[in-house]
């Protein structure tokens, strides 16, 4: 058994800490300061975020925000766009599942990782 005393993680913000991952799945804390966003974007994996302390505005693909403290918990399907914002500093923990997810990455062989970033490059470049 593994366990974590998630309200004393000393983690820091911009520094995301992995907490436990394995095939079924990956548990991520960061710590998200005042009036700072994780912009819109999706996973790969189902996504659960919990508040566990602070206060945080989550706005999903519907469009209506959810608000809340400690204890918040939203769920995402994978691929679906979402964007946190800090209404306090505030402190969440992320489940992502199963880990990877399909499309991720992290499950590419690497030649076709490779062409992956080439295609990104050349769209950047315009």
């Amino acid at each position: 058994m593994k366990t974590w005393d998630v309200s004393g993680l000393d983690v820091e913000a911009h520094k995301p800490e992995i907490l436990s991952s394995g095939d079924a799945a990956r548990v991520i804390a960061l710590h998200l300061p005042e009036g700072e966003q994780l912009q819109e974007h999706k996973v790969h994996e189902r996504a659960w975020a919990i508040v566990v302390a602070g206060e945080v505005e989550i706005t999903a693909s519907d469009g209506e925000p959810a608000v809340g403290g400690p204890g918040l918990l939203a769920e995402f399907d994978p691929k679906e766009p979402h964007e946190l914002t800090a209404r306090s500093d505030c402190r969440l923990l992320l489940f992502l599942a199963p880990w990877p997810g399909e499309g991720h990455p992290g499950t590419m062989p690497l030649e076709e990782k490779a062409n992956a970033r080439e295609r990104a490059h050349q769209r950047a470049e315009g």
